[in-house]
């Protein structure tokens, strides 16, 4: 019984139902008593103008509808979507909760800046179908009065997959999906790609598939600085600091057969703010968690995972992080302008940076490889030994290369299926996730977050159905796997 109302999937949306934060008896115009006790106060002390006793600026709100935990583009993303989607405006009032103020660790601005529609599940080429007219549109969405425009310095140059005789099937069965779904996708033999690559050594690979359209690189971080400054032009409200727990009300009931489980609301949401050892006591309807590599952490302290193994209760987010190396390196005579980024059949990528002969690129690690993710210090003796020797076989001109700099940053991975987990927790009712994407979570936020806006305020997907990954399937055992993984 359990499982076949988990297989049905969603119900009406919280903030479509008009649930708000406000308990009977306490909506009293809080601003207009500030403002008459301010008047009183005056009146009876010498002096010119108010001034409060304490600055509480970089307080969170004492309420908001929604707590959205982690401010990359994926929290940003759903943030903005349901300021558009609102039925009225300023109806919604939403906070974004960000601990790492600089981005200096956050996976949006560490990644390489892909996007494409080369994916092997529909959702994904969708997602990304989506999201790229929104990028190559990005003024029609996320314009501010009187604000420069934004140039996310797209770079539509397309993906290039290789795949061995080993995958080649697969890799012909993914672009026919590709093509159902509406991607511009050609397979190219090895003559043909030795034609139009002749930088290419096609020793090993049976068959390439190439992006003609809608597929290449952009900037990360503008599009990052140009979801924040919008969300905050619509009245979205932002905290530097971290969620340490949520307080929350249990609710035990039993199935037609028997289960007995426990459903969860979160009420209140605590954050620890920065340069302060107490926390701020947020009262909320709603918790968005999008946390990126530290959701699971974040989905325990809901108490998500918490129960016997087998269990509902005790099924946990499969989201941890992961360290991806990044490296820039300069090759005098390497690819030209026309080059796409190219995934080799070894796991080793590149694509062109900028116009001066320098690369970007890396490789994924194998299960047995994976680094410790607890710093982001760069292993360089991982280039040499497991990334060059497979770029200088695929470009033979890499065999000169000079590495310039390196870096490291998160994939929030999903250890179950690889893939994102959106919409609500089917126990702690009131927690949404936006996460888990394992690598391509920046070039599909457009979409997802208008995914979860629209599950929140309607119950349901509208605009791309994604119910393959909701949190359901990580206990029914039913894998989204996508094979397309870079």
């Amino acid at each position: 019984m359990l499982r076949r109302a988990l297989r049905l999937g969603l119900g009406p949306g919280l903030l479509g139902r008009g649930l708000g934060t406000h308990r009977e008896g306490s909506t009293l115009d809080w601003h207009g008593k500030v403002s008459e006790i301010k008047k009183k106060i005056q009146s009876v002390l010498p002096g010119g103008a108010w001034s409060p006793l304490c600055d509480t600026s970089h307080l969170p709100p004492e309420h908001s509808d929604v707590v959205i935990v982690g401010g990359g583009v994926l929290g940003l993303s759903v943030a903005y979507w349901l300021k558009r989607l609102e039925k009225r405006q300023g109806a919604i009032r939403v906070l974004v909760v960000e601990r790492d103020h600089t981005y200096s660790q956050a996976s949006t601005v560490l990644s390489v800046g892909g996007i494409r529609q080369q994916f092997s599940l529909p959702e994904n080429i969708q997602l990304s179908l989506f999201s790229v007219e929104f990028l190559r549109n990005i003024n029609e969405y996320l314009a501010v009065v009187d604000d420069p425009p934004l140039d996310l310095q797209f770079n539509p140059s397309g993906y290039l997959f290789l795949a061995s005789e080993e995958g080649a099937t697969i890799m012909e069965n993914n672009v026919k999906v590709q093509r159902w779904e509406g991607a511009k996708v050609c397979l190219m033999s090895p003559e043909q790609l030795q034609k139009k690559f002749p930088w290419i050594n096609t020793e090993g690979v049976a068959l390439a598939s190439y992006g003609l359209e809608n597929e290449g690189w952009f900037d990360p971080w503008c599009l990052l600085q140009g979801l924040r400054r919008k969300v905050q032009s619509m009245g979205v409200l932002f905290c530097h600091g971290e969620v340490t727990r949520f307080v929350s009300s249990s609710n035990h009931m039993e199935t037609a057969i028997g289960e007995k489980v426990t459903l969860k609301r979160i009420h209140e949401v605590h954050v620890k703010v920065d340069h302060s050892q107490e926390y701020q006591p947020v009262e909320c309807a709603i918790v968005v968690n999008a946390a990126g590599a530290w959701s699971g952490r974040i989905a325990e302290l809901a108490g998500i995972g918490k129960g016997l193994p087998g269990t509902l209760q005790g099924t946990k987010l499969p989201v941890e992080p992961r360290k991806r190396y990044v490296y820039l390196w300069h090759c005098p005579q390497g690819p030209g302008l026309e080059a796409p980024l190219v995934a080799d059949p070894s796991g080793a990528y590149f694509r062109r940076e900028g116009l001066g002969n320098n690369y970007l690129g890396g490789c994924s690690p194998t299960e047995e490889e994976e680094p410790d993710p607890g710093n982001l210090e760069v292993d360089h003796d991982f280039f040499q030994e497991k990334v060059w020797p497979y770029l200088a076989q695929r470009v033979p001109a890499f065999e000169t290369l000079k590495v310039r700099r390196a870096w490291a940053g998160y994939y929030d991975y999903n250890t179950f299926d690889q893939n994102g987990v959106v919409g609500p927790h089917p126990l702690v009712v009131n927690m949404y996730f936006a996460t888990g994407f394992s690598g391509h979570g920046l070039q599909q936020a457009p979409a997802v977050g208008r995914a979860v806006a629209e599950v929140m305020l309607e119950g349901h997907f509208q605009t791309i159905n994604l119910s393959p990954f909701l949190f359901n399937r990580f206990y029914l055992g039913e894998k989204a796997q996508e094979h397309c993984i870079i």
